[in-house]
């Protein structure tokens, strides 16, 4: 490894090259532009030798340095940039295989892209605008669609920009996200193993850094931050302890030291080590100087005017044997060690054949251990072996026992605690000697192998995680509840549900458990008639708030969230005639969350931008298809903008409105339905990043799929059956295939339909399950807090919502019940916390009542009673969100 050193105030470049040992050569310079403050390297020319660029802050250019095959570099050319061009990085933007180059430019508030020739030369630059004074750009695919975007940490506006890329060399519009104060430095990596980037950024006045956990949308959740030491300026990431985790390296420029934050692979930290400089240290790179296979750090000191290298140190010492005593008789026989409780640290699981148990010890990380804990196992427990075996993150335990000729699992429940020992497959006719587990077909499930002591043949268990189903538990609502959504109210990190009761005027709140049990409800007046209901931030203070589309009284109901499961009284906003559905989205790119509503009655939908404060500005509307009593949103031209579809009952089509980027829209374009299509949901159905989308067709007893193109239009539809009159739909991925599925509320049959995707735009046949009576809505959230989806339905007759726990692969218990009283009509419910603990509640709208109500979830899957909201006298509120 060598290294190249940007060197400001003599306006050049030092080549150090590198001996193997973890010495170097003297540098050897070469002239760049004027005050050089970034360096990159990469292959500009296609001759396989490293070139370099710089940013040249104090001439407003970049110059290329190519590189010969003996280490040394031709003399500097310049292309123009921006004002103050302050980093650098490279990329192929257009598709073209060609190395191209972005460039932050401080003063300008802008970006420089220059598209490479792929000889050495680049086209002229074409500039973007940023937030206020971006001093470092990264480059990374944040909504996974195989193209290039740019991030930008902008230290005058205290946040980053995100800019989509085309694929073509040119970018959308940015997107801002806050950050700490004076961001200086960002670097991009995925830090939670979820296959999407995630980025951090050094905050060099709030000392601390941010890390945004990106959602592989082009969105990312709320900052998290961690300190540092003082005045950091630069970030990088690199694994430097060989887990595979992505680790933070931090430059602090004002105590003279990088620190190091170890990362879990979860998106979480540990605290920071940090490790003394020279004076002012500026920028940090990683790389392996002394050939050990451990990556090393090179600092380059501003204040000392030179570089320092870090050589990882990696010596493991064995201490003196630790002994611990276990009970008499115990003859253990095997053992095997994981972390079986989540909580990051190595635990050890025995198997004890005398005592016809197994022990686990759980570790405390420094290498001591809590005492055992025993679960009883088959007779002569001989083996074990962990791991998850039910598909639910959590780590199980296979136990060979020798006199019972079987093979017993013990479920975790990812908090070190294991249910009762079930059997596997049938009695063996020898005695199971040796269990491993493995992946032996490649359906991304361990299978056990197991060795039988006096047989000279191993036997594989293949579990098939197919599940099955109890009885529906079911939770009171307001009258008639018609629509029901889901968020966390109360901020105790599990979800609650909201209840639109049409005929109560009212939505109930629940709050969640987390173990898909509900409190009560509390509910909360709305206007006539509620119909849906949908959940957001809309005064960024950090807590869920609810909105409200009532039916009767033509308006939507905002009801602020305080955070603790209750809300504000509501705040009504005029919309077209007949509003019956309500969502949420971001239509002017201004970071604040915006309300769109479907009118029925005007043939309509009502664009109310949000002002961030918990208010919106009068509606601006947009004709449709007539009829429509559904909307969505989502990006169906891939130009970074949210877009509009709607479900038009009357025409028989559904409405694509495409966005501009001041929240506005243009006009229409339809596609055709079957028989008075009646909700709408969209997803990505065959994987190929463009937004697809489902209608249910109320008349034909179909749902159908229209896959998106990308560019804004869309296929003819593709029919699916479902039971009689569909009513609602839902989609998300059911059985953890990483396929999206399609959930179905049918009206006729008091039944919902689960269509399995493939992941190719088509579906499986329809599977059922039973609800309460004239189901009218559905919405889809993990209930009970054990990774595996749950759907809780709006029974529009029986006066309650049920809720049917997923588990298995695609298997759901039988719907419990919230009752909301007689004559309530839930029309809509949605899913939050709402009160801040965690859990889960909902939230319905009542048309029959007037009012939504508040269920507060508790963590066992059961909720307190209802609270009731008024959304005023024959408001009929219709739908929630």
């Amino acid at each position: 490894m060598d290294i190249v050193v940007a060197n400001r105030d003599s306006n050049n470049i030092g080549v150090l090259i590198g001996y193997g040992n973890s010495s170097f050569a003297n540098q050897t310079t070469y002239a760049t532009g004027s005050e050089p403050r970034s360096i990159v390297v990469s292959d500009f020319n296609n001759d396989t030798r490293l070139d370099i660029v710089t940013a040249n802050s104090g001439s407003d250019n970049i110059s290329v340095l190519l590189g010969y095959s003996n280490g040394s570099f031709a003399d500097h050319i310049t292309y123009s940039t921006g004002s103050y061009p302050r980093s650098v990085a490279v990329g192929d933007f257009n598709n073209d295989n060609q190395m191209d180059v972005v460039v932050a430019n401080e003063k300008s508030n802008n970006i420089s892209v220059l598209i490479g020739h792929g000889n050495g030369t680049f086209a002229d630059q074409t500039t973007y605008s940023t937030g206020f004074g971006p001093g470092s750009v990264a480059i990374g695919d944040f909504n996974n669609d195989i193209l290039l975007d740019i991030v930008t940490a902008n230290s005058g506006s205290n946040d980053v920009s995100v800019l989509l890329g085309y694929g073509n060399g040119t970018f959308a519009n940015q997107m801002t996200y806050s950050t700490g104060s004076e961001p200086r430095s960002v670097a991009v990596a995925d830090f939670n193993n979820d296959s999407r980037l995630d980025i951090v950024i050094a905050n060099y006045k709030s000392n601390d850094i941010s890390v945004l956990l990106g959602y592989g949308n082009s969105s990312f959740a709320g900052q998290i931050t961690y300190s540092t030491g003082s005045e950091p300026r630069f970030v990088a990431v690199a694994d430097l302890n060989n887990d595979t985790q992505m680790d933070i390296i931090v430059v602090n420029s004002g105590s003279n030291n990088v620190g190091v934050l170890l990362g879990y692979g979860n998106g979480s930290f540990a605290d920071l080590t940090t490790y003394s400089t020279d004076s002012g240290p500026l920028s940090v790179a990683v790389g392996d100087f002394n050939n050990d296979n451990r990556m090393d750090i090179v600092v380059a000191n501003l204040g000392s005017s030179n570089v320092g290298i870090m050589l990882q140190e990696n010596i493991v010492v064995l201490g003196n044997a630790m002994g611990f005593t276990f009970d008499s008789g115990s003859d253990l026989r095997d053992l095997a060690v994981h972390d079986v409780n989540n909580d990051n640290r190595l635990d050890i699981v025995i198997a004890n054949y005398g005592s016809k148990t197994i022990s686990v010890l759980f570790g405390n990380g420094n290498s001591t251990f809590a005492n055992q804990v025993t679960y009883s196992t088959g007779s002569r427990p001989n083996s074990v072996a962990v791991d998850d075996f039910n598909n639910d993150t959590y780590v199980d335990i296979a136990v060979a026992n020798y006199d019972s000729k079987n093979v017993g699992i013990l479920l975790g429940n990812g908090n070190g605690k294991f249910t009762l020992q079930t059997s596997v497959g049938t009695r063996f006719p020898f005695a199971p000697f040796l269990l491993a587990v493995g992946d032996l077909n490649n359906d991304g499930r361990p299978e056990i192998l197991v060795g039988q002591n006096g047989s000279n043949v191993a036997h594989i268990l293949v579990a098939y995680d197919i599940g099955s189903l109890t009885d529906q538990i079911t939770y009171s609502t307001g009258s008639y509840p018609i629509f029901v959504a889901v968020g966390d109210f109360n901020n105790d990190t599990q979800m609650d549900m909201i209840i639109a009761n049409y005929r109560g005027n009212t939505v109930s709140v629940l709050r969640g458990y987390g173990n898909g049990s509900f409190a009560d409800q509390a509910t909360y007046s709305t206007g006539s008639y509620p119909v849906s209901v949908a959940v957001g931030d809309f005064n960024n203070d950090n807590q869920m708030d609810v909105v409200v589309a009532n039916e009767k009284s033509n308006n939507i109901s905002v009801l602020i969230g305080h955070g603790n499961g209750t809300f504000a009284d509501q705040t009504t906003y005029s919309t077209g005639f007949d509003p019956g559905s309500v969502a949420i989205g971001d239509f002017n790119n201004d970071t604040r969350l915006d309300i769109v509503t479907a009118n029925s009655g005007s043939n309509d939908v009502s664009v109310l931008l949000g002002y961030g404060n918990g208010t919106f500005a009068n509606q601006t509307t947009y004709s449709t298809g007539s009829g429509p009593g559904s909307v969505a949103v989502g990006d169906f031209n891939n130009d970074g903008r949210l877009d509009i579809v709607t479900a038009n009952s009357k025409s028989n089509d559904v409405s694509i409105l495409l966005g501009y980027a001041d929240g506005t829209f243009a006009n229409q374009t339809t596609y055709s339905t079957d028989s008075y299509p009646i909700s709408v949901a969209v997803g990505d159905f065959n994987n190929d990043s463009q937004i697809d989308i489902v209608v249910v067709n109320y008349l034909k007893n179909t749902a159908g799929v229209l896959l998106g193109y990308g560019n804004g239009s869309f296929s003819d539809q593709t029919a699916y059956s479902t039971e009689s009159y569909p009513m609602s739909v839902a989609v998300d991925d059911f059985n953890n295939d990483t396929r999206l599925d399609i959930v179905v509320v049918n009206q006729g049959s008091n039944k919902i339909s689960v269509l399995l995707g493939y992941g190719n735009g088509s579906f499986a046949d329809q599977m059922t399950f039973s609800t309460g009576s004239r189901p009218i809505f559905v919405v889809i959230n993990d209930i009970n807090n054990d990774n595996r989806l749950d759907i809780v339905v709006a029974n529009f007759w029986s006066d309650n919502v049920g809720v049917l726990l997923g588990y298995a692969d695609h298997a759901f218990l039988e719907q419990m019940t919230l009752d909301s009283g007689d004559g309530s009509l839930p029309q809509s419910c949605i899913i939050a916390d709402f009160n801040n603990d965690n859990q889960k509640d909902i939230a319905i709208a009542y048309s029959g009542s007037d009012m939504i109500s508040i269920f507060l979830g508790y963590s066992n899957a059961t909720f307190a009673d209802q609270r009731e909201y008024s959304t005023g006298f024959s408001s009929s509120p219709y739908s929630i969100a």
